[in-house]
């Protein structure tokens, strides 16, 4: 496809595993808002550049660096919670999926196993999903807390940028990593999709050069003609 052809024309997945904020789910606006309100409830302003540093980032760690940036520490804890809480009233009321992502995940299902790794703690991931008529299609659902599975060496599943979500969510669909393909959209799930060993389609607005090319592909949107043709050819004649 454009560069996927070259890519990954050659190449079909046993599974595909798709990170869920900003992929499947328009929920980026959700966190920025929440974030917003959140350095509004305290009294407290983002420095410059914080919605892109932030992006991805496990929310106890976004809490976190929230409360180290406005230089307040000590209420990284209750930064935290309050980030959460906003994100999910936010969610609640407005649950949408990104173009093409229920059609994508819609062809695949019944063909594929396949799972979500999500940087979201699981009731979001689920209810989301759930609201989207989507969560029905997947077989797994990994987060990097206690209630997820545990990870390959009987260890908690940590978050992106580790690699252990995308590791136990290839494990549980019963694919080998390097036969497995995730669909992300930040550099954070490029990375850990990575250091697991799977092959990667990056979608949304182009990043920058150096960070484009870590992605074996990359696509603006999930519906873009030359992904759908590509998906499509791994049932074609020709490879069975």
């Amino acid at each position: 496809m454009n560069d996927t052809t070259n890519a990954l024309a050659d190449w079909s997945p046993e599974a595909v595993v798709f990170d869920c904020d900003g992929t499947l789910m328009d929920t980026e606006v959700h966190w920025q808002d929440a974030r917003n309100q959140v350095f509004q409830d305290f009294g407290l302003h983002p420095a410059p550049g914080f919605a892109e540093r932030a992006k991805g980032v496990h929310y106890v760690d976004c809490g976190r660096l929230m409360a180290q940036e406005a230089d307040k520490p000590e209420l990284a804890e209750e930064m935290t919670g309050s980030l959460l809480r906003h994100f999910m009233a936010q969610v609640a009321k407005d649950p949408v999926t990104m173009p093409g992502a229920a059609d994508l995940v819609r062809r695949l299902s019944g063909r594929l196993p396949l799972a979500v790794a999500s940087n979201c703690p699981v009731e979001v991931v689920e209810s989301s999903l759930g609201r989207a008529g989507l969560l029905s299609h997947f077989e797994h659902v990994v987060v990097p807390n206690d209630e997820s599975p545990r990870g390959v060496k009987g260890e908690p599943v940590r978050p992106k940028p580790w690699p252990d979500v995308y590791e136990t969510a290839a494990r549980l669909c019963g694919a080998a990593p390097e036969r497995t393909l995730a669909v992300e959209d930040s550099m954070t799930g490029v990375e850990s999709a990575l250091r697991a060993g799977l092959r990667v389609v990056g979608v949304g607005p182009r990043p920058a050069p150096e960070d484009v090319v870590r992605a074996d592909v990359w696509v603006p949107v999930l519906n873009a003609p030359h992904l759908l043709a590509w998906v499509e050819s791994w049932w074609a004649p020709a490879r069975q």
